[in-house]
């Protein structure tokens, strides 16, 4: 592979016109294509096979046009101080409110009068009506929204309080701020790292191409393949991360290649050469972990990980040619002034014994592995001791901040209802009127039943659907007790449905798969790397060490937003169940990345070690080379996923910070501490491979050992040529 990927990197770098020309076209058609394309509605979302998924199959098979996935919205109103709802002058408030609702959008299903449904509390201090759409929230277009928010205003003038909750506020995820701050961030650092603005610049400019291809793929595809727009800003995050990475190895091993002697053309390849090596295998990791999503048979999930994924492999394939591309047009400019000064007084290979940060630290670790390990172990074992009280669930208004309107009508139902009554669960019985009355007096019986509605048939009279109001809110252990317990005493016709079931079922589904999904991951990427390093020992520590900094990621995550310690400093201001997409997650993206560090730094030292070094020396050879970009790419990584953490949304919020301090202990502690102190300690035992299975792996010459035949070759003939000279004088 190393020399197939040098003359590559070669070729890109002779026809860097040729190259870049053809990466500007791919861009600007993908643009064109995204432009073009029809404005894509909202992915649906199911989950194949759940009860709550059956429910909403046969509401839409029995009772046509009831939109049973529509978005809701419930508008809540609460009587100044001393005053009731039911008064003459707020009545008339409010059916003007109804009455606004159902002529403000055509996308209004139907619209419930708080009056002739009763829905006014016992004290007659808060009342409310609930919206039906005909589409989701994601569907619903701004101006939707703005007749929902506005519908409101002149009860609020005659002295109401007026809030909105429900899904139909649910807007498509603002992209673009976090982006940007992440990206300042990330040239602030490769600026510090590089010393040059060009070099500096070469990552960012490859990773937004990429992005850019990427993305706007995605967004021509949209209508076609029903992508939502999380689609998009998953491989946003994905894509800007693995491209400035996977840029930055390459560059930098240019430049230390260039630092060594070699003239600019034999640098790029040389670079494409061993660190695209490095790369390659890296984005297959990232791209298995990706597409790997697809095991938890969620199609919305699946599609996430499959355009993810598409996005890095565009990023690899660009950090192998476009990246030779323009180093050929930047020419010396890539490297800093004082090296450019260097090089005009030195030509030969530069001082690479002069002892850096990386090469004092990998010395130290080298003198004390046992307790750097010991300390690097029980140190994550410790923060990861809160991951074992996980809980659950998916976010709801209750979860939002206090300052907005969804939070402050979640709190006004609580108030005047019960928190019940802002996740009610929807019951489908297939069956007559007397299935559905006994039904409905089954669940009465059952503990945590605040109220049961009567039953609402279709025509035909073959199915029924009841209301059951909860006594706990809809993210409780005890909500989630009652949907269970419904499903226990009631029969195969009966069926629990709604969002809050909705959001069990999704939670149980995720949660059953993770282990699945951790052996396939891990699995595979062990076997990757079995090839790449030529070792047992090494993929068995590199799949351990990321599997213990997950595990403590996640009891950070318990401990801030299920425990609410230091929740206050990251504005948690309601704790609760963890997101039940976060474990599965966690471990897509931070493996991938995780195995870039690995892979990167690890792999330089197993081609010093292939080309002679003892095993110590090799540790010290790595992390001279590898520690500083290692380090550059994570506080990037870090920096991008923590700009997520001052976001209003809880779920963005609890992401940025997994994601953010996943990073920093897999980096920090794992491969920079816990990393060189096991295979200190095990020496050349770390890359011992059985004979037998070291026949049956392909041979990918990861660290260039061929390239070094390539050397012999032409020094070999170098010195025929001057004996040849010779024999002539």
């Amino acid at each position: 592979m190393a020399t197939f990927l040098y003359k590559l990197g070669r070729f890109a770098f002779r026809r860097r016109r040729l190259v870049a020309l053809l990466w500007v076209a791919l861009l600007a058609l993908a643009g064109v294509g995204a432009a073009s394309a029809p404005t894509a509605t909202s992915s649906s979302f199911s989950i194949p096979g759940t009860e709550a998924q059956k429910a909403f199959d046969l509401l839409e098979e029995r009772f046509p046009g009831a939109s049973a996935d529509g978005a809701t919205a419930r508008v809540v109103f609460k009587a100044p101080e001393g005053q009731k709802m039911t008064d003459p002058a707020h009545k008339a408030e409010v059916r003007k409110v109804v009455a606004e609702l159902r002529s403000g959008s055509d996308q209004v299903a139907s619209v419930v009068d708080p009056y002739q449904a009763k829905s006014v509390s016992r004290d007659g201090a808060i009342a409310y009506t609930q919206v039906s759409y005909k589409v989701s929230g994601m569907e619903l277009t701004e101006k939707d929204r703005e007749a929902l928010t506005e519908a409101g205003q002149e009860a609020k003038d005659a002295g109401l309080t007026v809030e909105i909750g429900g899904d139909a506020l649910q807007a498509a995820p603002e992209t673009g701020a976090s982006e940007i701050i992440g990206v300042a961030i990330a040239a602030i650092v490769l600026v510090i790292t590089f010393g040059s603005l060009v070099a500096a610049g070469l990552p960012l400019l490859t990773a937004v191409i990429g992005v850019g291809i990427g993305v706007s793929t995605i967004t021509a595809l949209a209508n076609v393949l029903d992508l939502g727009s999380t689609t998009a800003t998953l491989a946003t995050m994905i894509g800007l991360a693995v491209g400035i990475d996977y840029a930055l190895f390459i560059v930098s091993r240019y430049r230390a290649e260039l630092a060594e002697g070699r003239d600019h053309e034999e640098a790029a390849g040389r670079a494409t050469g061993t660190a695209g090596s490095a790369v390659v295998f890296a984005g297959l990791t990232v791209v298995i972990a990706l597409v790997g999503l697809a095991v938890v048979n969620i199609p919305m999930l699946s599609k996430m990980g499959f355009a993810a994924a598409g996005t890095v492999a565009i990023a690899v394939l660009i950090a192998l040619t476009l990246i030779p591309a323009l180093l050929g047009f930047a020419g010396k400019r890539v490297l800093g002034r004082k090296a450019r000064a260097a090089s005009r007084v030195k030509t030969g290979p530069a001082d690479g014994d002069k002892p850096n940060m990386g090469t004092r630290w990998a010395r130290f670790v080298l003198r004390r592995p046992v307790a750097v390990l010991l300390a690097g172990v029980v140190g994550l074992g410790v923060v990861a001791i809160p991951a074992t009280s996980l809980e659950m669930g998916l976010p709801d208004d209750g979860s939002q901040p206090t300052s907005t309107t969804q939070r402050k009508a979640y709190d006004l139902l609580s108030d005047g209802f019960g928190p019940g009554f802002n996740g009610p669960l929807l019951i489908v019985v297939d069956g007559d009127k007397a299935a559905a009355d006994g039904t409905a007096k089954d669940i009465q019986k059952l503990d945590g039943v605040a109220a049961v509605t009567p039953a609402t048939y279709n025509k035909a009279g073959d199915t029924a659907t009841i209301t059951v109001i909860p006594e706990d809110r809809p993210s409780s252990a005890e909500t989630e007790a009652l949907v269970h317990s419904i499903r226990d005493t009631s029969g195969e016709n009966v069926h629990v449905t709604g969002a809050t079931a909705m959001n069990i079922d999704f939670s149980q589904r995720m949660n059953d798969a993770l282990l699945p999904y951790l052996a396939l991951v891990v699995g595979l990427a062990f076997l990757l790397l079995m090839v790449v390093f030529r070792s047992v020992l090494v993929p068995l520590k590199a799949a351990l060490g990321f599997l213990l900094s997950v595990v403590a990621a996640l009891g950070a995550v318990v401990a801030v937003f299920q425990w609410g310690w230091l929740g206050s400093l990251f504005g948690v201001e309601q704790t609760g169940p963890i997101m039940s997409m976060m474990p599965i997650f966690m471990v897509g993206v931070v493996f991938g990345l995780a195995m870039d560090y690995e892979v990167f730094l690890v792999t330089r030292m197993r081609e010093a070690y292939v080309h002679g070094e003892r095993p110590g020396q090799a540790i010290v050879t790595g992390f001279r080379h590898g520690a500083r970009v290692v380090t550059a790419a994570a506080v990037i990584m870090i920096a991008v996923f923590a700009g997520f953490i001052g976001s209003g949304e809880q779920m963005v919020k609890m992401i940025g910070f997994g994601l953010a301090i996943a990073v920093f202990f897999d980096a920090f502690v794992v491969r920079m501490a816990i990393v060189p102190a096991v295979l200190a300690l095990l020496g050349h035992r770390a890359w011992w491979l059985p004979r037998w299975l070291d026949r049956v792996l392909p041979s990918v010459d990861v660290e260039g050992e061929r390239l070094r035949e390539l050397d012999a070759s032409a020094a070999d003939a170098d010195d025929a040529d001057e004996e040849r000279e010779l024999v002539r004088v």
